[in-house]
Formats: structure tokens, sequence, C-alpha cells
């Protein structure tokens, strides 16, 4: 693998040769090990294929103009690895275990690291491997975990295009007490009506706004933006709690920005976007920008359409950081 991967490659659809994994047996994880990527043998019965026992992270490293790399805010996905583990009675990882495997991943893997503004992408997967299809009420004792690196650029075709996006305001993203775990299951239930939205509505990405009342998008949070103002649902356990949305939140009032968290309507939305901006943000994503909200058979253009100024300026903040041409204030970078 080099770091001459296309840079219009779907997001996440090229990997690099090498994959860190280790297995949970007879109480313990253990000794992990690099080899290349490639099938994982996996009896029939296993856990993760009945039940869906799997959760996963997903989190980038930077090359700088220097040649040097830095995983932004490992710790923190980590950790929400761990409470998506302890969600779904999975053999929870050791952070320091998964954070050797995320570091031997990247060290050999440092050709295929893209320069500014691609990245290498990090996957952490944790599944359930008991062999036992009667085991529907109990947890699994075996588990498996991989780290996989992709190098990435644009996760939403078309690059730095406005999205539209259709509001849902019936289905649900996911189960309401699962919806802070990062867990497949809630992306399989997002993606009927993702797809649908796509297909009847011409839109990018659903966002997820049941009994009328603002959510999240089917794989990104979502940021209602003004000058000097970010709205944003308050965290509860019905949504992803990002960490590209916790690292906004944080440097905004560094920026000048008053941060609301709380619950929000779709009409409060449609008022709002008459003079202000909307945005996904997540790891993938980073932030982009909203030209327009769908509801029903009415389109609603947010601003004057395009990427807002705010998003713009917000989208470099973070960016400047993750690449190395603006300080790290939060100690957010680790250097592989």
């Amino acid at each position: 693998m080099t770091s001459t991967t296309p840079q219009n490659a779907p997001f996440g659809s090229i990997l690099t040769d090498v994959m860190a994994i280790t297995w949970y047996r007879k109480g313990q994880w253990e000794t992990s090990e690099l080899k290349a990527v490639g099938p994982i043998e996996m009896h029939p019965a296993a856990h993760v294929l009945h039940y869906g026992s799997e959760c996963f992270e997903g989190f980038k490293a930077y090359k700088w103009a220097d040649g040097s790399v830095h995983l932004f805010r490992m710790d923190r996905h980590i950790e929400r690895l761990r409470q998506s583990a302890r969600s779904l009675l999975l053999p929870e990882p050791d952070a320091n275990q998964v954070a050797e495997m995320v570091r031997a991943v990247v060290d050999r893997s440092r050709s295929a690291v893209p320069d500014a503004p691609g990245a290498l992408y990090l996957r952490p997967l944790l599944f359930g491997t008991m062999p036992n299809i009667g085991a529907a009420t109990t947890p699994t004792d075996e588990a498996c975990l991989v780290v996989l690196a992709s190098p990435v650029w644009d996760y939403f075709s078309g690059g730095g295009r406005p999205l539209s996006v259709y509001l849902e305001e019936h289905a649900t993203r996911c189960a309401s007490h699962l919806g802070m775990v990062k867990t497949g299951g809630n992306y399989a239930a997002a993606l009927g009506p993702t797809l649908a939205a796509r297909r009847d509505k011409n839109a990018d990405q659903v966002l997820f706004c049941p009994g009328g009342e603002v959510q999240e998008a089917g794989a990104a949070n979502f940021l209602a933006i003004k000058e000097g103002h970010i709205l944003t649902r308050g965290l509860d356990s019905t949504f992803l709690h990002g960490v590209t949305r916790d690292s906004l939140l944080r440097m905004a009032p560094e920026l000048g920005y008053r941060v609301e968290e709380r619950n929000f309507t779709v009409d409060e939305l449609i008022e709002w976007v008459k003079t202000g901006e909307a945005a996904l943000s997540g790891t993938a994503a980073v932030l982009s920008g909203v030209g327009t909200l769908l509801r029903g058979d009415k389109r609603y253009q947010v601003g004057d359409g395009e990427i807002g100024a705010n998003t713009k300026r917000l989208r470099t903040a973070l960016t400047s950081i993750q690449h190395g041409t603006a300080p790290d204030r939060h100690g957010w970078l680790t250097r592989v």
C-alpha cells in the first residue's frame, strides 16, 4: 500500500495491508498480533451473527507537513468503544491494549497516510464469537477485537457542495436506549429510510426527528449555526455522543460562539434556517454544510443555499488543529 491511492475512491473502500487482532477467551484478552488483512475464521453459530453483539469506533490519523503522523482524540474514542462494550454486555477491552493495537497499525501503515486534506481512518471493531445459537438472552463469553485502517478523503460524494437533507419525523434511527452506542444495528436501521429519501426526495442524508424533535442524521450529529450561536440537541441516550461534535462545542466559545444544548423542534429549525446555517458533524464527515431541508413535499433553503461562512470557519478551526497548522491547546493529538 502506498500514498498514491486515488482521491476519488469511496470512503473506507480501500484498506491498508495490515490489521491488529486479539481474542477474548477463558476470561481474558490474549496478546494482540499484527497480520495481513484478510478473512477471519468464525463459527457460523457465532453470537454476533445471530444476536448482533458488535460495536466499533472510527477516528483518524493525520500526516503533518513535516511528515509526522498524529492521532486525533484516540483516548476519547477508545473510551467510547469501552462504553459501547459495556452497554452491549461484550467483554470490555483494555484501553492500553487497544491504544497499542492502533499505534502498531498506524506505524506499519505510515506510507498509506494521505497528505492533507486526507487522513488515515482507524476502525477498531469488537464482536462476540461464542458459538451458541440459543444464547439470545445470554452475553457472549468469547470475542474478537480487530483494528483496520483505511486512507480516506471526502465522506460525502461531491466534497464541498452543500447537502440536501430530508427531515424524517416518524421513524427513529434506532432504539432510544441504544442511540449513544456505536453499533452496526443502529446504522442498519437507518439505511432503509436513508435510501428511500435518496430515491424519492433526491436527498443526501436523513435527519431523524421523531415526534417532530430534531435528533441526528443516519451517520452524523446535527448543528444549527448562526453568527455567535450554535444550537444542538442536548446529550441523552437516543443519539451518538459524537467526538467531533464535542470538539466543535469545546472550541466554539474560544471563537466567540455561544453554545446552546437543548431539545428543539423541526418548526424551530425551519425558522432558524431562514437566516442561519445547518451542518452535519462526525469523524468521517468533519463538518458538512447543509443547503436544503426537505419536509414532506416542501423544500426549505438554508440561508443562501450554500455552505455558510460560520460552518466553514468552524470546520477550518478544527481541521487546522488536526493537520498541525494551529496549536493543540486541548491535548487532543497523539503522535505516533
